[in-house]
C-alpha cells in the first residue's frame, strides 16, 4: 500500500468537499475555490471528516497515481484553507523588484526592465530595505500556479554559479564555484 496514499486528508472547517459523477474533484474555503478531474480508475470519497483515496490494484500505474491525487487533493485543500506563500531575492548591485499592483516591475542588469504580468490568483509585494537585497513575496491557493510563476520570475535571471548574482528562492543553498585560479 502507497505511504502517501493511504493517509487519510482531514478537511478544516470552512471547507467544502466535492466530487461529481464525471470524477471532477471541488474544495471550496475562504480562499477560493479549486477543481481538478481525477484519473477515472481512482476512487475518492468522503469517510466521516476526512476524504479517502483508494485504487482499484496494485499496478504500477494505479500506484502511482494513488499518491499522485492524494497529494493533490491535500494541497488543494490546504490551499483554500490557509493558503501558500513564496518569497525569493534579487541578489546583484542594482537589481530592483517593484509591484505596481500585479505587474512586476525587474532591474536585471539588462537594456531594458522587465514588465511581468502575474495572474490574478496570485498576489505579489515586493519589500526593499536599505543594505539588503530585495524580495519578492508571492501568496496564492493555488499551489501549482504558484510554482509556475515563481519559476517564470527566476529564469528572467537565474543565479550564476560565481557570484551569486540572479533571482534565487529565500534559504535556497546554491553551489558556488571558485572562479580563475591565480597564476603563480
Amino acid at each position: 500500500m502507497s505511504r502517501i496514499g493511504k493517509l487519510p486528508i482531514q478537511i478544516p472547517a470552512g471547507v467544502t468537499f466535492n466530487v461529481d459523477k464525471d470524477n471532477v474533484v471541488t474544495v471550496k474555503g475562504k480562499l477560493g475555490e479549486l477543481s481538478r478531474k481525477v484519473n477515472s480508475d481512482i476512487k475518492v470519497e468522503l469517510v466521516e471528516n476526512h476524504i479517502q483515496v483508494s485504487r482499484p490494484s496494485n499496478e504500477n500505474m494505479h500506484r502511482s497515481l494513488h499518491g499522485l491525487y492524494r497529494a493533490l487533493i491535500s494541497n488543494m485543500v490546504v490551499g483554500v484553507s490557509t493558503g501558500f506563500k513564496l518569497e525569493q531575492e534579487v541578489v546583484g548591485v542594482g537589481y530592483k523588484a517593484v509591484n505596481n499592483g500585479q505587474i512586476l516591475e525587474l532591474s536585471l542588469g539588462y537594456s531594458h526592465d522587465i514588465f511581468f504580468r502575474l495572474p490574478d490568483e496570485v498576489k505579489v509585494e515586493t519589500r526593499t530595505e536599505r543594505r539588503a537585497n530585495p524580495i519578492i513575496t508571492l501568496t496564492s491557493y493555488d499551489k501549482e500556479l504558484l510554482g509556475k510563476v515563481a519559476a517564470k520570475i527566476r529564469s528572467f535571471r537565474p543565479p550564476e554559479p560565481y557570484k551569486g548574482k540572479g533571482i534565487k528562492f529565500v534559504n535556497e543553498v546554491l553551489r558556488r564555484k571558485a572562479g580563475k585560479a591565480a597564476s603563480v
